[in-house]
């Protein structure tokens, strides 16, 4: 079961999942090339694997970690602003990353998404509802 589902509370739904971009997966082909440095590749696989990204009705989730866990989370109710930051190359290849800022001093920062424009209309649809 991953992280977001299972850290879900009482009345809280998945409103989406963030992929991460296909560019994120080159270093470990890179590591595969060159087959004395397998075990890095191994690592940039469960990296990329153990990466969670997604919002939910209540907050925004990003988690990563293959055995010890770290997450960023923000409640919907406390966003502010939400912000995407590509490069020419994720222009081209359709990738960046979300940064999402609320009241407080915590960000949370969605990297290397696919599609970043989508990731923010679904933020701002569900923490700013049209009445």
């Amino acid at each position: 079961m991953s992280y977001i589902d299972e850290s879900l509370s009482t009345g809280e739904e998945v409103s989406a999942r963030f992929k991460l971009h296909w560019v994120t997966h080159i270093p470990m082909v890179l590591w595969l090339l060159l087959v004395i440095t397998f075990p890095f590749a191994i690592y940039e696989y469960l990296r990329l694997r153990y990466t969670e990204q997604g919002v939910t009705n209540k907050r925004v989730i990003f988690k990563t970690g293959i055995i010890s866990r770290k997450s960023e989370e923000m409640k919907l109710t406390s966003i502010e602003t939400v912000e995407i930051d590509q490069g020419v190359f994720g222009r081209i290849f359709g990738f960046g990353n979300v940064k999402v800022s609320g009241r407080g001093t915590s960000d949370v920062l969605l990297r290397t998404v696919a599609d970043p424009m989508a990731v923010k209309r679904a933020i701002e649809s569900i923490s700013h509802p049209v009445a």
